[in-house]
């Protein structure tokens, strides 16, 4: 599958949006740059998570990238001052991309597959560990390289990398910084398909096609008692489990449910 960016990305290169049927294509465009992040791009992607949440029709994001490479990571020229000045690359009040619940920021309500291929480094893994689900290309090539930089990984590395793949092999990781592959990526659950390259979002299309046609409500839910369950623990998921049941059985998709089961077809959900 092969996505045409709608323009020609600024030299500080852009986010690219596209909507396909109930699917909000977000797609990182600066390819002459090996789509390394400046502020600006930082901001237009808020923007589109803002986007996703806030317009009904659309159901899941994909996150992709647009020529060789998902990204090598910041540009460290364009986005040094703001980092040694403390500013913010994303206005308050928006969609916080890597999805961390930042005071200031709202979460992000809906799913998001993440495509990668190439190269992605460093805030690449930190982005697509803050999506939902990653599908990756076989011969991709992954390192949280920060360390090498004189940084710390910021964006959700040291959170997410020892929640799915164990302390040791996130310090393994973390610390010497070091490349790994796709395969590695999957066994430590960073990644949850490997496909051929050419095939990474064709693959990551048909996921959301799918999750589109289920509930919007019930994936939302779903999904937010998933991450509460790991992030505040099973009790605080559990506690919500009557609430979200008023809600879920008030709604006019639960009674498309029922009706598709009794009546033997398909159910056809609007988000209601």
């Amino acid at each position: 599958m092969h996505i045409q960016p709608t323009q020609t990305p600024p030299a500080e290169g852009c986010i690219d949006t596209q909507v396909v049927g109930n699917i909000l294509l977000i797609g990182i465009n600066r390819p002459a740059k090996r789509n390394g992040w400046t502020p600006a791009m930082f901001r237009q992607l808020a923007e589109a998570y803002t986007r996703l949440d806030d317009e009904p029709e659309l159901r899941i994001g994909v996150l992709h990238a647009f020529g060789d490479h998902f990204t090598a990571g910041l540009d460290m020229p364009s986005i040094q001052a703001h980092l040694e000045r403390g500013e913010k690359v994303v206005p308050e009040g928006l969609v916080e991309p890597h999805d961390f619940g930042k005071p200031g920021y709202r979460r992000r309500t809906k799913p998001v597959v993440a495509a990668v291929k190439g190269i992605c480094f460093t805030v690449g893994i930190e982005l697509m560990l803050g999506a939902d689900i990653v599908i990756a290309g076989e011969d991709c090539r992954f390192s949280q390289k920060e360390v090498q930089r004189g940084l710390m990984a910021g964006a959700g590395a040291t959170l997410r990398m020892s929640q799915r793949a164990g302390l040791g092999n996130a310090m393994l990781l973390l610390l010497t910084g070091d490349d790994f592959d796709a395969p590695t990526a999957y066994r430590l659950n960073f990644v949850q398909k490997l496909v051929p390259n050419d095939q990474v979002l064709k693959e990551a299309m048909a996921i959301a096609e799918r999750i589109a046609e289920q509930a919007p409500l019930a994936v939302q839910a779903t999904r937010l008692n998933t991450i509460k369950a790991v992030e505040e623990g099973p009790a605080a998921a559990v506690a919500d489990f009557p609430a979200i049941g008023q809600r879920i059985f008030a709604s006019e998709d639960w009674a498309e449910g029922v009706r598709s089961f009794v009546e033997k077809r398909k159910a056809v959900f609007t988000g209601r």
